[in-house]
């Protein structure tokens, strides 16, 4: 009898222990292990998104300003629809990316770099230039300054950088070279001591006429060259300015480059547009320890998303 209630009891403890151990198993998984995920709580991601991500996420829209998501890439490369692509390390000059590059195509204002550069390194910028008649034939862009005007010579460079009046460009280049015809082969001088072979000006705007062309690759060589010169990249960057006028009347001037105000990563450069050349950009942008220059030739549907999604991709990649 008394061995009876010895294995009862045995019984209700090896019971108890049994219950409490299945109990600690369904509680507690081990280590390493996760637990099982409902659909409705997705999980939590743990690892940080690249800057790479957010950028082309942040700065894909429209050039009416829509948000778009990032366009589609092919082996790595962001899609564009652009005719001429070249992206280079601006320290440097090793080519990144390239598409069509050595295809010959009107460069519209993008050339108001070279223009730009030539202005710059002759120097005297604080001296007055005076604007004469034959200046303001340049439509459509114009500023509207008037003969007999007088003007320091960077405040229209800063406006020609910024705004592209074609009329700034007549100006400052008549001024330099006494004739559009005569800037036109110091241009063209100039671009050949640069290495940009291919390329041929007859204006200082770039307003189309026959004989005059260029190429993204030769564009790169003209962009980086006004990259390295430091007054050009003060301007550049410039997301507006006020530019005053000889009667005192002042103008808020907006940068015409758009991926300036939609990427934190852009620095600056220049735009260009006719009805023969399309769209064009060129677009620099910075991280720390890189610099890239991207050219967009031709792109009649989305030059700000290509090149932002380029530029992007160009500095993380």
């Amino acid at each position: 009898m008394k061995l009876g209630r010895n294995w009862m009891v045995c019984f209700c403890v090896f019971a108890f222990a049994l219950t409490t151990f299945a109990q600690e198993q369904e509680a507690v998984r081990p280590s390493g292990v996760p637990e099982p995920l409902s659909k409705e709580s997705p999980p939590k991601a743990t690892r940080a998104r690249s800057p790479h991500r957010h950028a082309k996420t942040k700065v894909a829209s429209t050039e009416e300003g829509d948000q778009v998501s990032p366009p589609p890439v092919s082996g790595g490369v962001p899609a564009t629809g652009a005719r001429s692509v070249m992206m280079v390390d601006a320290r440097t000059g090793k080519t990144l990316y390239e598409k069509n590059a050595d295809e010959i195509r009107p460069a519209a204002s993008t050339q108001k770099l070279l223009t730009a550069l030539i202005i710059t390194e002759h120097g005297f910028l604080d001296q007055p230039v005076r604007v004469e008649f034959t200046d303001t034939l340049a439509e459509p862009v114009k500023l509207n300054i008037k003969p007999g005007d007088t003007y320091q010579r960077i405040d229209l460079l800063r406006a020609l950088l910024v705004k592209s009046p074609n009329d700034v460009a007549r100006c400052l280049a008549r001024d330099n070279a006494g004739s559009i015809e005569a800037f036109a082969e110091v241009m063209n001088q100039h671009a050949r001591e640069l290495g940009a072979t291919h390329s041929h000006f007859v204006n200082p705007n770039g307003l189309p006429v026959p004989g005059q062309y260029s190429s993204a690759r030769d564009l790169s060589i003209i962009a980086r060259a006004a990259y390295a010169n430091p007054t050009i990249r003060s301007i550049v960057c410039l997301p507006q300015l006020v530019f005053r006028y000889a009667n005192g009347r002042t103008r808020e001037l907006e940068n015409t480059n758009k991926v300036l105000r939609r990427s934190p990563y852009c620095n600056g450069m220049k735009t260009g547009y006719t009805e023969s050349a399309v769209h064009c950009l060129i677009c620099s942008g910075s991280r720390p320890g890189r610099d890239i220059i991207v050219v967009v030739l031709g792109d009649s549907t989305a030059v700000w998303r290509d090149a932002s999604a380029l530029l992007s991709w160009g500095l993380w990649m």
